[in-house]
Parts: C-alpha cells; sequence; structure tokens
C-alpha cells in the first residue's frame, strides 16, 4: 500500500489501539483517574468521590483489580490509584502497589473516605473523580477512552482541558470513519512489518504469556483449562478456543501479568490475537504472514467496534472473534472475498450476545465467540456465507458491519439499562 494519509492513519490506529493493560480496562480507568486528582492535589486526599456511568459501574462491579489482593469495585480502583497508582504508566497505573498500600486500601474501604456515585451522562464511558484535602478541592473527568481525561479543576479553576472536550467525538484519537474490509484487507497484505513489528511483537508476547498462566494456574471458572481437560491439546480449534478462554479466566480475576488490548478491551486483545497465533503455528507460517494476519485481525475489529462503541450491551468479543476469524482465513490463503464472507458468517450467528459487565463468564463467551468464527472460517472456505435479507445481513459487508453497529449503539441503548438495573438490584 502507498504511503498514504490512509496508510499513516491505520498506523496511528494501531499505535493508539494496541497498548498494554494490567487488568479490567474499567476498574484500571478508574484507578487512572483517580492517581491523576491526587497527583493535582498534591496530597493523599481527605475525602473521595467516585461518579461513574452506567457502564463503567457494569464492568467494575465483577472483576478482581490487580495487584490488590482480590479486591473489587469502584471504591477498591479508586483508592487503590490514589494510594497507589502512577498516572504517567496510563493503563499500568497499579504495577508499583504493595503490601502496606493493599492493606490501607482495605482499612479505607471500611471507613466513609470514599463515596462512590451514579453518574446521569449520555456517554457511555464517564468518570468523575473528585479528591478533597483541607481546602483544596481537584475534580478530574475522564470519558470517551480509557485514558482521556478531558478536564481537571482545582478549586473551581480549570488547569486542564482537552481540545473539544464537551462534543460529540473524540479528537484525541485518529478518526476510524475511512475504515473498510477492503482497505484494511490491502493495508495487511501490503504494510511495510518494521512500522509495526514492535506492536505485534509485545501483543504475541504478553498475551500467549498470560495465556499459558491462565492454563496452568487456577483462575475464575477455568474455562480454558477445561477446554484442554475434555478435548485434548492437538487441535487447532479447540487450543485457539482454550488459549483466548485462559487469557480472560486469568485476567477477570486478578492476574498481575499485563496484556495488549484492542479498543480499550483486554479480553478483545486477546480475542484477536490468540487464536491466530495458534493457527499460525499449526500451519507454520512465517512470521510475516503472522503478522501481516494480526494487522488484519486488529483493524478489523477495531473497524466493527468504531461502529458500536467503546462499551455497549453488545458483547466486544463478537468483533474480535470476527476478526481472529478473518485473519484465521487470510492464513489459509482466503481472498478478499472469503475474509467477508467470515465476517458475515460470524456476525450472522453471535451478534445476540450481551454485555453483563466484566467477570469469570467473559472467558465462555470468548470461547463461544472464537467457535463461532472458526466455524464462519470454514464456511467461508468452502464459499458457503449467509446472504442479504436473512436478519441484519445486508447485500455488502459494509452494510453488514453497520447495520450490527446500529443494533448495538442504538437499538440495544434500553437492553444496557435493564442490564445494569438487574446488576445492581440487591434482591
Amino acid at each position: 500500500m502507498q504511503r498514504d494519509s490512509k496508510y499513516e492513519k491505520m498506523i496511528r490506529i494501531l499505535r493508539e489501539e494496541l497498548v498494554p493493560a494490567l487488568g479490567c480496562t474499567e476498574p484500571i480507568a478508574i484507578a487512572y483517574t483517580a492517581a491523576k486528582a491526587r497527583e493535582v492535589l498534591g496530597a493523599f486526599p481527605e475525602r473521595m468521590v467516585v461518579e461513574c456511568s452506567g457502564n463503567i459501574i457494569k464492568n467494575t462491579k465483577g472483576v478482581i483489580v490487580p495487584n490488590t489482593g482480590n479486591l473489587r469495585g469502584i471504591k477498591a480502583s479508586a483508592i487503590a490509584g490514589a494510594l497507589a497508582g502512577d498516572s504517567s504508566k496510563k493503563l499500568e497505573v497499579l504495577t508499583a502497589i504493595n503490601d502496606e498500600q493493599i492493606e490501607k486500601t482495605r482499612e479505607l474501604l471500611r471507613s466513609d473516605f470514599c463515596v462512590e456515585k451514579y453518574l446521569d451522562t449520555p456517554e457511555v464511558l464517564h468518570i468523575v473523580v473528585t479528591a478533597v484535602n483541607r481546602q483544596d478541592a481537584v475534580r478530574v473527568e475522564l470519558k470517551k477512552h480509557h485514558t482521556g481525561i478531558v478536564r481537571i479543576t482545582k478549586n473551581d479553576e480549570v488547569v486542564f482541558e482537552a481540545e473539544g472536550a464537551d462534543g460529540p467525538s473524540d479528537d484525541s484519537l485518529t478518526d476510524r470513519g475511512f475504515l473498510s474490509v477492503r482497505d484494511i484487507y490491502e493495508f495487511a497484505r501490503t504494510v511495510d512489518i518494521s512500522d509495526v513489528r514492535d506492536l505485534l511483537d509485545k501483543q504475541i508476547t504478553y498475551n500467549l504469556r498470560i495465556a499459558e498462566e491462565g492454563l496452568s494456574h487456577s483462575y475464575g471458572a477455568g474455562v480454558g483449562s477445561t477446554l484442554i481437560k475434555e478435548f485434548g491439546d492437538k487441535d487447532a480449534k479447540i487450543l485457539a478456543r482454550a488459549y483466548a478462554a485462559a487469557g480472560s479466566d486469568a485476567r477477570m480475576s486478578g492476574c498481575v501479568l499485563p496484556v495488549v488490548i484492542n479498543s480499550g478491551s483486554g479480553n478483545q486483545g486477546m480475542t484477536v490475537s490468540l487464536p491466530v497465533i495458534v493457527y499460525a503455528r499449526m500451519l507454520k507460517v512465517s512470521d510475516e504472514k503472522l503478522y501481516r494476519a494480526l494487522v488484519l485481525s486488529n483493524l478489523v475489529a477495531i473497524h466493527q467496534k468504531t461502529k458500536i462503541g467503546r462499551l455497549s450491551a453488545y458483547c466486544g468479543a463478537v468483533s474480535a472473534a470476527c476478526g481472529s476469524g478473518a485473519a484465521i482465513t487470510y492464513l489459509y490463503d482466503g481472498d478478499l472475498e472469503q475474509i467477508e464472507q467470515t465476517i458475515t458468517n460470524t456476525l450472522a450467528n453471535i451478534s445476540g450476545i450481551v454485555c453483563d459487565g466484566a467477570k469469570p463468564s467473559c472467558a465462555a463467551k470468548i470461547s463461544s465467540a472464537v467457535d463461532a468464527a472458526i466455524m464462519g472460517h470454514y464456511m467461508a472456505l468452502n464459499h458457503k456465507t449467509f446472504h442479504a435479507g436473512e436478519g441484519l445481513v445486508k447485500e455488502d459487508i459494509e452494510k453488514t458491519i453497520q447495520s450490527i453497529g446500529r443494533l448495538a449503539s442504538q437499538g440495544m441503548k434500553e437492553t444496557d439499562q435493564e442490564i445494569l438495573s438487574i446488576m445492581t438490584d440487591n434482591q
């Protein structure tokens, strides 16, 4: 692909999205915001208020905050971030927390130091942390993406404000509206590997390491290890599901290993990469072909999430599995039409999976999504696909992706609210 503006944009998108994160990104985003609030305050606060949008609440309720000794929830995330967070590390903000700080976090959780509140906002990803110490008060607001601090005030004086902080779009990220499956395919086939090798090497190394951790130790419900135990470790179709699920087993249950994320999600980052790596090993393809397949997988997932949004009632494992299925078809020398058919086949099958928060069962959803993508891949190799007019499938892949995006971003808004209501109902 010629090094035009589209080429450079795709490189920037990959660099924006394929970043390391320690733990589930929603509690980590809270910890990051709290760490920044303490930093601007210049002292440890006497009290904190943490306001979160519904999707942040949903994705923080059931997942362990890494490096905290199995603590969960909004307050634990914020207190740990304020006590031990290093905001310069962004999504690895809690890397250096120690035992004394963990015990202090537990102590403060038993007090009224931190108050959590529901934030009534049209933004699905929105966090506001207010930290008070004596006469000083700092308010840090984050929205749209997991490190997207848009405004900081100290004693009601604005000390930082991002451009377009109140606008409908996120100007801090490269525009993704130009993406198409065709252009992604051409880019993956022709990209200079030296432009992406460092990103992909880290994705391979980090995500394989946490998957192997999940397979060799007891985490969560053990979805990945159960697949290996019951079906063996010789079949790529099983290994692809098991590795992706095992990474999620570990990550959702407090494993301290980082992952390289996709679309703001570690689970999606593992789902777009680990099945592709498993198949590349089985097929014994070159490193270059694996890199190109991973470029395809990552960008196909990002393309779909652009239509959906970072957080919704629609399970992101579906978009990520579409990416890995498309990349597996590429590894088998499938052409553009077969890659499009793989995506269509996957979307026609499992677009109804809902997101009911980050928690151990995400591993099972990942396994199911990868299984569907593999079936979609084998159908495509045999030139079999679902057709326009069958459910949400349209006459071309871009219109199909748009229809799924409309379902997820618009049609499932009420579903999202009902999920949150059910999850926070104590009865």
